[in-house]
């Protein structure tokens, strides 16, 4: 009897993606099922046993959108797959006429809380947001119907959905892919920051970058940043700042130079502004921070909150003060041995409770029951 086939598709996210690559995909492949991902990338190929169909870079938003949509669901219906399991909202559609026109299962993937989401749309005029969304949140919930399971990657998006199989699956963080990770050069005694993920005014780019301004008259310092701008111009306005000067920029990199990156820092920001969709997210970078084994530094949302002060792994501030978290990076600064003991605290509470091997325990059993 042949392995169960697995085709894994998304228009967004490019093909090793950490949660649908590294996690997900090669989680799959060791319980033994036959995979095959759909995603942006340079060629058709074989990588580490995921049988890759590659598909061009968008030229632009509704290229993607839209040609590259159609594209997917042609090579989607090639693979004869026993399970299609799509990550973008955008490829609802698709996911409705797979499960319609093939006997597969279908499975939805939900990152983020999409209707909010698009409230902060920047692209979209701000009188169309609020339709939008609405239109949005009913057509995601009449269609997440069809489909054989819904797979939120929290709590809080787990809200919006009824399903029969509607299991969470955290994007927590692979141990085994951050401890294989070869750490990067520290930085010559000064105090190393790290952030990872988009560089926005709504994720706190500039207060960041205000506060290590702050910090750096009395320590030296250096905030890494990885990750892109958005929007692309916005990488002026921040560059042109006088803060830059204490910036190491890495742009986007794959996981391990990220995880590297990680473990040669000292402390960790994730300072998003307070919006309704951030207040119940949980960025898997402050997960990713706590498995290095440095302190967080984060917004104070009550969520938050509950996990670092919980865990006494690291520090909330108002995330709108550039004072207070220049405050918190001091604090960290000038004592290193509870900022050590934070770390440790972190680690432990990763390695327990928030760690992918957990997930993948989840994701592999709601495969046998549907599958």
């Amino acid at each position: 009897m042949r392995d169960r086939s697995v085709c894994i598709l998304t228009t967004v996210h490019p093909v090793r993606d950490t949660r649908i690559f590294h996690k997900q995909a090669k989680t799959l492949v060791r319980a033994g099922y036959d995979v095959t991902l759909i995603a942006r990338h340079s060629r058709d190929e074989m990588i580490d046993g995921i049988r890759v169909f590659a598909l061009p870079e968008p030229q632009n938003r509704l290229t993607r959108m839209f040609g590259q949509t159609w594209r997917v669901f042609r090579l989607a219906l090639r693979q004869q797959a026993d399970v299609y399991h799509f990550h973008d909202p955008e490829l609802l559609l698709v996911g409705v006429l797979l499960k319609l026109l093939t006997r597969a299962k279908v499975i939805y993937d939900v990152h983020e809380d999409v209707p909010q989401q698009i409230l902060s749309k920047t692209w979209l005029p701000v009188v169309l947001r609020h339709l939008v969304s609405i239109a949005f949140g009913l057509f995601e919930r009449a269609a997440a119907r069809w489909f054989s399971a819904v797979v939120p990657a929290t709590e809080g998006v787990e809200e919006h959905f009824e399903h029969r199989e509607l299991v969470v699956v955290h994007n927590y963080p692979d141990l085994g892919l951050i401890d294989g990770a070869e750490p990067a050069e520290r930085g010559n005694g000064k105090a190393s920051l790290v952030y990872i993920g988009g560089i926005t005014r709504l994720r706190g780019a500039e207060e960041m970058l205000q506060a290590v301004g702050i910090v750096a008259k009395r320590f030296p310092v250096r905030l890494s940043l990885i990750g892109g701008f958005h929007p692309p111009q916005f990488a002026d306005i921040v560059r042109n700042r006088p803060e830059w000067e204490h910036v190491s920029y890495f742009g986007w990199r794959p996981a391990p130079e990220v995880y590297g990156v990680l473990r040669a820092a000292d402390i960790g920001l994730v300072c998003l502004h307070p919006i309704s969709r951030h207040q119940v997210a949980l960025p898997v970078k402050l997960f990713e921070y706590m498995a290095v084994g440095i302190p967080v530094i984060a917004s104070n949302f009550p969520l938050w909150r509950e996990i670092l002060e919980g865990n006494r792994c690291g520090l909330t501030v108002d995330p709108l003060d550039r004072q207070a978290i220049a405050d918190a990076i001091c604090y960290l600064i000038e004592h290193p041995d509870e900022a050590q003991e934070m770390g440790r605290n972190g680690r432990c509470a990763v390695e327990e409770k928030y760690n992918w091997e957990q997930e993948a325990e989840k994701l592999v059993a709601l495969y046998r029951r549907i599958s």
